[in-house]
């Protein structure tokens, strides 16, 4: 029974293992089509669609930051499709003026920082765009 049991641990642990889809990191022009999801324009031409959880397709909706050179962290679903990381892990950047900055979101009335664009959750003003240095106090 017991080596049974060791047998099957050892087949669910591969199988999960082989699942786990491979991490990647893609870099390019966002492009915002009408009628179409976001998309990372490669340095060669490539158009690759991207998806993410309900505040990442917040931030690759935000009309401010069409045309950015985006660096986003994630996996591929399929070749010319990407899902970005979660939110709370902070897969995306913009590179700006040879720097990488931290997309983030700025009420200046209430000094309340968010990673998605909206309204100020507090006076309900529409954030502003603030991109920062990754290593900036927070």
């Amino acid at each position: 029974m017991r080596p049974a049991v060791i047998l099957l641990s050892v087949c669910l642990a591969a199988v999960c293992v082989a699942q786990t889809p491979k991490p990647a990191t893609i870099r390019g022009t966002l492009v915002q089509r009408e009628g179409k999801p976001p998309a990372i324009e490669t340095a060669d031409h490539r158009i690759i669609s991207l998806d993410g959880d309900g505040p990442t397709r917040g931030v690759l909706n935000d009309k401010r930051l069409a045309g950015f050179d985006l660096e986003a962290k994630g996996h591929f679903t399929a070749p010319e499709q990407f899902l970005v990381d979660p939110i709370h892990t902070k897969a995306m950047f913009v590179h700006k003026d040879g720097h990488v900055k931290e997309i983030t979101y700025w009420c200046d009335v209430c000094s309340i920082r968010t990673y998605t664009p909206g309204p100020c959750w507090c006076c309900q003003k529409e954030t502003l765009l603030d991109l920062r240095d990754p290593d900036q106090d927070q």
